[in-house]
Protein backbone atom coordinates (compact mmCIF):
# COMPACT_ATOMS: atom_id res chain seq x y z
CA UNK A 1 0.00 0.00 0.00
CA UNK A 2 2.92 2.65 0.70
CA UNK A 3 4.49 1.69 -2.66
CA UNK A 4 1.48 2.17 -4.63
CA UNK A 5 0.81 5.63 -2.33
CA UNK A 6 4.24 6.70 -3.22
CA UNK A 7 3.79 6.01 -6.80
CA UNK A 8 1.45 8.92 -7.27
CA UNK A 9 2.99 11.39 -3.60
CA UNK A 10 6.64 11.33 -3.13
CA UNK A 11 5.73 13.12 -0.04
CA UNK A 12 3.90 9.91 1.95
CA UNK A 13 6.14 9.22 4.03
CA UNK A 14 4.49 6.41 6.11
CA UNK A 15 0.68 5.26 7.56
CA UNK A 16 0.19 8.71 9.58
CA UNK A 17 -0.22 10.71 6.27
CA UNK A 18 -1.80 7.79 4.25
CA UNK A 19 -5.47 9.11 3.24
CA UNK A 20 -7.67 8.80 6.43
CA UNK A 21 -9.31 5.36 5.09
CA UNK A 22 -5.89 3.64 5.02
CA UNK A 23 -4.39 4.63 8.38
CA UNK A 24 -4.90 1.66 10.19
CA UNK A 25 -4.77 -2.00 9.14
CA UNK A 26 -8.54 -3.06 10.34
CA UNK A 27 -9.90 -0.31 8.43
CA UNK A 28 -12.90 -1.77 5.50
CA UNK A 29 -10.98 0.01 2.64
CA UNK A 30 -7.80 -1.71 4.00
CA UNK A 31 -9.41 -5.05 3.60
CA UNK A 32 -10.94 -4.01 0.12
CA UNK A 33 -7.27 -2.95 -1.31
CA UNK A 34 -5.80 -6.38 -0.13
CA UNK A 35 -8.44 -7.87 -2.06
CA UNK A 36 -8.02 -5.96 -5.32
CA UNK A 37 -4.12 -5.84 -4.71
CA UNK A 38 -4.12 -10.20 -3.89
CA UNK A 39 -0.96 -10.58 -6.02
CA UNK A 40 1.18 -8.00 -5.19
CA UNK A 41 0.44 -8.70 -1.47
CA UNK A 42 1.50 -12.54 -2.11
CA UNK A 43 4.52 -11.27 -3.63
CA UNK A 44 5.55 -9.14 -0.22
CA UNK A 45 4.84 -12.28 1.81
CA UNK A 46 6.59 -14.52 -0.52
CA UNK A 47 9.39 -11.94 0.00
CA UNK A 48 9.27 -12.57 4.04
CA UNK A 49 9.21 -16.42 3.99
CA UNK A 50 12.37 -16.33 1.53
CA UNK A 51 13.78 -14.15 3.97
CA UNK A 52 12.87 -16.51 7.32
CA UNK A 53 13.81 -19.59 5.07
CA UNK A 54 17.32 -17.90 4.31
CA UNK A 55 17.51 -17.23 8.28
CA UNK A 56 16.96 -20.66 9.34
CA UNK A 57 19.57 -22.18 6.28
CA UNK A 58 22.12 -19.80 7.49
CA UNK A 59 21.69 -20.97 11.44
CA UNK A 60 21.65 -24.60 10.38
CA UNK A 61 24.69 -24.33 8.43
CA UNK A 62 26.16 -22.60 11.16
CA UNK A 63 25.35 -25.60 13.57
CA UNK A 64 26.45 -27.93 10.77
CA UNK A 65 30.12 -26.45 10.81
CA UNK A 66 30.31 -26.76 14.76
CA UNK A 67 29.20 -23.54 15.67
CA UNK A 68 28.16 -23.60 19.42
CA UNK A 69 26.26 -20.57 19.08
CA UNK A 70 25.51 -19.34 15.40
CA UNK A 71 23.56 -16.47 14.41
CA UNK A 72 23.89 -13.96 17.28
CA UNK A 73 20.36 -11.80 16.43
CA UNK A 74 19.39 -8.53 18.23
CA UNK A 75 16.29 -7.44 19.77
CA UNK A 76 15.49 -3.81 19.52
CA UNK A 77 14.26 -1.52 21.74
CA UNK A 78 11.14 -0.80 19.31
CA UNK A 79 9.17 -0.72 16.39
CA UNK A 80 9.10 2.50 14.04
CA UNK A 81 5.62 4.59 14.79
CA UNK A 82 5.25 5.39 11.25
CA UNK A 83 5.69 1.09 10.38
CA UNK A 84 3.76 -1.47 9.74
CA UNK A 85 3.43 -3.05 13.32
CA UNK A 86 2.41 0.35 14.69
CA UNK A 87 -0.03 0.81 11.70
CA UNK A 88 -1.55 -2.62 12.55
CA UNK A 89 -1.78 -2.27 16.06
CA UNK A 90 -4.85 -2.66 18.53
CA UNK A 91 -3.90 -0.87 22.02
CA UNK A 92 -0.49 -3.07 22.76
CA UNK A 93 1.48 0.49 21.97
CA UNK A 94 1.25 4.19 23.08
CA UNK A 95 1.64 5.77 19.96
CA UNK A 96 0.90 9.16 21.51
CA UNK A 97 4.45 8.56 23.28
CA UNK A 98 8.01 7.86 22.63
CA UNK A 99 11.10 6.37 24.26
CA UNK A 100 14.22 7.51 24.47
CA UNK A 101 17.10 7.97 27.10
CA UNK A 102 17.44 11.03 29.43
CA UNK A 103 20.34 13.35 29.44
CA UNK A 104 23.88 13.22 30.24
CA UNK A 105 27.51 13.32 29.95
CA UNK A 106 27.97 11.88 26.40
CA UNK A 107 24.22 13.05 25.11
CA UNK A 108 23.45 15.96 26.73
CA UNK A 109 19.75 16.82 24.80
CA UNK A 110 18.89 13.30 25.51
CA UNK A 111 17.62 11.03 22.78
CA UNK A 112 14.58 10.70 20.94
CA UNK A 113 14.40 7.23 19.74
CA UNK A 114 11.01 8.01 18.04
CA UNK A 115 9.35 4.56 19.02
CA UNK A 116 6.48 3.60 20.68
CA UNK A 117 6.52 2.08 23.67
CA UNK A 118 4.73 -0.78 25.00
CA UNK A 119 1.90 -0.27 27.00
CA UNK A 120 2.18 -2.41 30.74
CA UNK A 121 -1.20 -2.03 31.43
CA UNK A 122 -2.25 -3.76 27.96
CA UNK A 123 0.35 -6.18 28.82
CA UNK A 124 -0.92 -7.33 32.44
CA UNK A 125 -4.66 -7.42 30.49
CA UNK A 126 -3.97 -9.32 27.49
CA UNK A 127 -1.28 -12.27 29.76
CA UNK A 128 1.59 -10.56 27.93
CA UNK A 129 0.77 -12.09 24.83
CA UNK A 130 2.28 -9.37 22.51
CA UNK A 131 5.74 -9.40 24.30
CA UNK A 132 5.89 -13.55 24.22
CA UNK A 133 5.51 -13.43 20.62
CA UNK A 134 8.00 -10.36 20.03
CA UNK A 135 10.36 -13.13 21.98
CA UNK A 136 9.50 -16.34 19.83
CA UNK A 137 9.82 -14.37 16.40
CA UNK A 138 13.30 -13.23 17.52
CA UNK A 139 14.25 -16.14 19.13
CA UNK A 140 13.82 -18.55 16.18
CA UNK A 141 17.18 -19.24 14.02
CA UNK A 142 19.57 -18.02 16.51
CA UNK A 143 21.31 -19.23 19.69
CA UNK A 144 21.92 -15.80 20.99
CA UNK A 145 19.60 -13.19 21.29
CA UNK A 146 20.93 -9.37 22.25
CA UNK A 147 17.98 -7.49 23.84
CA UNK A 148 18.44 -3.57 23.35
CA UNK A 149 18.18 -1.75 26.23
CA UNK A 150 17.14 -4.50 28.70
CA UNK A 151 16.78 -2.19 31.64
CA UNK A 152 13.59 -1.28 29.92
CA UNK A 153 11.88 -4.58 31.06
CA UNK A 154 11.85 -2.52 34.48
CA UNK A 155 11.94 1.54 33.17
CA UNK A 156 11.57 2.82 30.12
CA UNK A 157 12.12 6.85 29.45
CA UNK A 158 8.85 7.90 27.97
CA UNK A 159 8.66 11.16 25.71
CA UNK A 160 4.82 12.69 25.01
CA UNK A 161 4.60 12.99 21.54
CA UNK A 162 5.73 16.70 20.24
CA UNK A 163 8.55 17.12 23.24
CA UNK A 164 11.98 16.83 23.68
CA UNK A 165 13.61 14.09 25.43
CA UNK A 166 14.40 16.75 28.51
CA UNK A 167 10.80 16.26 29.35
CA UNK A 168 10.26 12.98 30.01
CA UNK A 169 9.78 10.68 32.80
CA UNK A 170 10.60 6.88 33.81
CA UNK A 171 7.46 4.32 33.75
CA UNK A 172 7.99 1.22 34.87
CA UNK A 173 6.90 -2.65 34.04
CA UNK A 174 6.24 -5.26 35.91
CA UNK A 175 9.76 -6.61 35.39
CA UNK A 176 9.47 -10.13 37.61
CA UNK A 177 6.99 -10.97 35.17
CA UNK A 178 8.79 -10.18 32.29
CA UNK A 179 11.82 -11.90 33.19
CA UNK A 180 10.56 -14.99 34.45
CA UNK A 181 8.47 -15.23 30.63
CA UNK A 182 11.89 -14.04 29.13
CA UNK A 183 13.35 -16.70 31.28
CA UNK A 184 11.49 -19.44 30.05
CA UNK A 185 10.55 -18.74 26.30
CA UNK A 186 14.96 -18.77 26.47
CA UNK A 187 14.70 -22.12 27.87
CA UNK A 188 12.42 -22.89 25.29
CA UNK A 189 14.24 -21.91 22.52
CA UNK A 190 17.81 -22.82 23.27
CA UNK A 191 18.41 -19.35 22.79
CA UNK A 192 21.34 -17.33 25.04
CA UNK A 193 20.40 -13.97 26.08
CA UNK A 194 22.23 -11.22 26.46
CA UNK A 195 21.43 -7.80 28.19
CA UNK A 196 22.30 -4.57 26.83
CA UNK A 197 22.62 -2.82 30.64
CA UNK A 198 24.64 -0.33 29.61
CA UNK A 199 23.81 3.63 30.90
CA UNK A 200 22.29 4.43 34.28
CA UNK A 201 21.59 1.13 35.50
CA UNK A 202 19.54 1.71 38.61
CA UNK A 203 20.53 -0.90 41.40
CA UNK A 204 16.80 -2.71 41.25
CA UNK A 205 17.59 -4.46 38.11
CA UNK A 206 21.28 -5.91 38.42
CA UNK A 207 20.49 -8.85 40.93
CA UNK A 208 16.88 -9.89 38.61
CA UNK A 209 19.01 -9.60 35.65
CA UNK A 210 21.55 -12.08 36.60
CA UNK A 211 19.74 -14.59 38.59
CA UNK A 212 17.19 -14.96 35.56
CA UNK A 213 20.20 -15.87 33.22
CA UNK A 214 20.96 -13.08 31.37
CA UNK A 215 24.56 -12.32 30.37
CA UNK A 216 25.77 -8.66 31.10
CA UNK A 217 27.00 -6.69 28.30
CA UNK A 218 30.66 -5.13 29.86
CA UNK A 219 31.79 -2.63 27.59
CA UNK A 220 35.60 -2.25 28.21
CA UNK A 221 35.71 1.36 28.53
CA UNK A 222 33.52 1.96 30.81
CA UNK A 223 34.32 -0.48 33.51
CA UNK A 224 36.32 1.38 35.53
CA UNK A 225 37.18 0.93 39.62
CA UNK A 226 36.79 3.72 42.12
CA UNK A 227 40.01 5.33 41.68
CA UNK A 228 39.23 5.73 37.86
CA UNK A 229 41.74 2.26 36.50
CA UNK A 230 40.31 0.23 34.38
CA UNK A 231 39.35 -3.21 36.21
CA UNK A 232 41.21 -6.42 34.48
CA UNK A 233 38.88 -8.26 32.62
CA UNK A 234 39.62 -11.27 34.89
CA UNK A 235 37.59 -9.81 37.41
CA UNK A 236 34.48 -9.75 35.07
CA UNK A 237 31.64 -12.22 35.81
CA UNK A 238 31.69 -15.56 34.16
CA UNK A 239 27.81 -14.06 33.23
CA UNK A 240 28.35 -11.35 30.60
CA UNK A 241 30.12 -10.62 27.29
CA UNK A 242 33.01 -8.75 26.84
CA UNK A 243 33.65 -5.82 23.89
CA UNK A 244 35.58 -3.18 23.61
CA UNK A 245 33.37 -1.11 21.36
CA UNK A 246 29.47 -1.16 20.24
CA UNK A 247 27.48 -0.05 17.70
CA UNK A 248 26.63 3.18 19.44
CA UNK A 249 30.16 4.31 20.24
CA UNK A 250 33.37 5.03 17.70
CA UNK A 251 35.75 2.56 16.31
CA UNK A 252 38.41 1.64 18.57
CA UNK A 253 40.74 4.33 16.40
CA UNK A 254 37.73 6.70 16.08
CA UNK A 255 37.80 7.00 20.26
CA UNK A 256 41.48 6.73 20.74
CA UNK A 257 41.84 9.93 18.44
CA UNK A 258 38.67 11.62 19.92
CA UNK A 259 37.21 11.71 16.30
CA UNK A 260 33.87 11.13 17.90
CA UNK A 261 33.84 14.52 19.90
CA UNK A 262 35.18 15.77 17.08
CA UNK A 263 31.96 14.90 14.79
CA UNK A 264 30.07 15.73 17.71
CA UNK A 265 30.48 19.14 18.03
CA UNK A 266 30.34 19.44 13.95
CA UNK A 267 26.53 18.19 14.40
CA UNK A 268 25.91 20.64 17.37
CA UNK A 269 25.75 17.63 19.76
CA UNK A 270 27.69 19.26 22.63
CA UNK A 271 26.33 22.75 22.37
CA UNK A 272 28.78 23.78 25.74
CA UNK A 273 32.09 24.33 25.07
CA UNK A 274 33.44 23.90 28.14
CA UNK A 275 31.82 20.89 28.64
CA UNK A 276 33.31 19.72 24.89
CA UNK A 277 36.80 20.83 26.45
CA UNK A 278 36.15 18.72 29.18
CA UNK A 279 35.65 15.42 27.32
CA UNK A 280 38.21 15.75 25.46
CA UNK A 281 40.51 16.21 28.73
CA UNK A 282 38.71 13.00 30.27
CA UNK A 283 39.21 10.94 27.08
CA UNK A 284 42.82 11.53 27.39
CA UNK A 285 43.00 10.36 30.98
CA UNK A 286 41.21 7.07 29.64
CA UNK A 287 43.71 6.50 27.31
CA UNK A 288 46.41 7.00 29.96
CA UNK A 289 44.82 4.98 32.22
CA UNK A 290 43.56 2.09 29.23
CA UNK A 291 47.62 1.98 28.22
CA UNK A 292 48.59 1.61 32.05
CA UNK A 293 46.74 -1.30 32.14
CA UNK A 294 46.93 -2.95 29.48
CA UNK A 295 50.95 -2.71 30.20
CA UNK A 296 50.32 -4.19 33.51
CA UNK A 297 48.73 -6.98 32.34
CA UNK A 298 51.37 -7.35 29.69
CA UNK A 299 49.46 -7.40 27.00
CA UNK A 300 51.06 -4.10 25.53
CA UNK A 301 54.73 -4.89 23.21
CA UNK A 302 57.64 -3.10 24.16
CA UNK A 303 57.94 -0.74 21.42
CA UNK A 304 54.87 1.16 22.16
CA UNK A 305 55.63 3.99 24.20
CA UNK A 306 54.33 4.80 27.67
CA UNK A 307 52.88 8.53 27.41
CA UNK A 308 49.15 7.74 25.89
CA UNK A 309 49.21 11.12 24.45
CA UNK A 310 52.08 10.51 22.00
CA UNK A 311 51.00 6.75 20.78
CA UNK A 312 48.28 6.89 17.80
CA UNK A 313 45.82 4.03 17.60
CA UNK A 314 47.81 1.17 15.61
CA UNK A 315 47.14 -2.38 14.61
CA UNK A 316 49.80 -3.37 17.34
CA UNK A 317 47.62 -1.41 20.12
CA UNK A 318 44.42 -2.72 18.75
CA UNK A 319 45.68 -6.19 18.53
CA UNK A 320 47.19 -5.73 22.44
CA UNK A 321 43.73 -4.38 23.53
CA UNK A 322 41.87 -6.89 22.01
CA UNK A 323 43.93 -9.34 23.77
CA UNK A 324 43.60 -8.42 26.55
CA UNK A 325 40.12 -8.49 26.50
CA UNK A 326 39.82 -12.01 25.28
CA UNK A 327 41.93 -12.98 28.38
CA UNK A 328 39.26 -12.11 30.48
CA UNK A 329 36.46 -14.17 32.66
CA UNK A 330 33.55 -13.25 30.56
CA UNK A 331 31.76 -16.42 28.87
CA UNK A 332 31.68 -14.49 25.37
CA UNK A 333 33.59 -11.67 23.38
CA UNK A 334 32.20 -10.05 21.27
CA UNK A 335 34.48 -7.85 18.37
CA UNK A 336 34.12 -5.51 15.58
CA UNK A 337 35.05 -6.38 12.02
CA UNK A 338 35.62 -2.61 11.66
CA UNK A 339 38.37 -2.30 14.30
CA UNK A 340 39.73 -5.28 12.74
CA UNK A 341 39.90 -3.08 9.40
CA UNK A 342 41.51 -0.10 11.53
CA UNK A 343 37.85 2.09 9.95
CA UNK A 344 37.78 5.20 11.79
CA UNK A 345 34.24 6.26 11.11
CA UNK A 346 30.97 5.43 13.20
CA UNK A 347 28.05 3.20 12.05
CA UNK A 348 25.89 4.76 14.40
CA UNK A 349 25.84 8.42 16.10
CA UNK A 350 22.96 7.95 19.07
CA UNK A 351 21.07 11.03 19.17
CA UNK A 352 21.14 12.03 15.50
CA UNK A 353 18.20 11.27 12.62
CA UNK A 354 19.34 13.48 9.77
CA UNK A 355 22.74 14.81 10.96
CA UNK A 356 24.59 11.63 10.29
CA UNK A 357 23.69 9.06 7.44
CA UNK A 358 23.40 6.27 10.40
CA UNK A 359 23.52 2.75 9.56
CA UNK A 360 25.26 3.47 6.28
CA UNK A 361 28.43 3.40 6.26
CA UNK A 362 29.80 0.28 4.60
CA UNK A 363 32.68 -1.94 5.60
CA UNK A 364 36.12 -1.15 3.87
CA UNK A 365 36.84 -4.81 2.46
CA UNK A 366 34.34 -7.77 1.69
CA UNK A 367 34.71 -10.71 4.36
CA UNK A 368 36.72 -12.73 1.59
CA UNK A 369 39.26 -10.30 1.46
CA UNK A 370 38.98 -9.70 5.17
CA UNK A 371 39.30 -12.97 5.90
CA UNK A 372 42.35 -13.06 3.33
CA UNK A 373 44.65 -11.00 5.66
CA UNK A 374 47.46 -13.27 7.48
CA UNK A 375 47.71 -10.62 9.81
CA UNK A 376 43.79 -11.06 10.55
CA UNK A 377 44.02 -14.74 10.79
CA UNK A 378 46.97 -14.62 12.70
CA UNK A 379 44.70 -12.34 15.39
CA UNK A 380 41.97 -14.89 15.06
CA UNK A 381 44.15 -17.53 16.03
CA UNK A 382 45.55 -16.09 18.63
CA UNK A 383 42.43 -14.90 19.97
CA UNK A 384 41.54 -18.35 19.84
CA UNK A 385 44.14 -19.67 21.92
CA UNK A 386 43.81 -16.81 24.72
CA UNK A 387 40.13 -17.50 24.96
CA UNK A 388 41.01 -21.01 25.72
CA UNK A 389 43.21 -21.01 28.63
CA UNK A 390 40.86 -18.28 29.47
CA UNK A 391 38.02 -20.83 29.88
CA UNK A 392 40.11 -23.41 31.68
CA UNK A 393 41.19 -20.86 34.73
CA UNK A 394 37.21 -20.03 35.12
CA UNK A 395 36.50 -23.82 35.16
Amino acid sequence: MHAELKKTDDAIWGWPVFPEKYRHFSNPAVQAFIKENQDAVHFYMYLQWLAEEQLAAVQQLATDRGMDIGLYRDLAVGVCDSGAESWADEGALCLDASIGAPPDILGPLGQNWGLPPLNPDYLVKHAYTPYIDLLRANMKHCGALRIDHVLGLLRLWWIPRGDSAQDGAYLYYPVEEMLAILALESHRNQCSIIGEDLGTVPDEIVEPLFEGGVHSYKVFFFETAEDGGYLSPAHYPVQSMATLCTHDMPTLRGFWHCDDLRLGKELGLYPDEAQLEGLFTARAEMKQKMLDSIRWHGWLPEHIGQDALYVPMDQSLSHAMQMHLAAGSSALLGLQLEDWLEMDKPVNVPGTVDQYPNWRRKLSATLDELFARPEINGLCQRLTDVRAQASQHKE
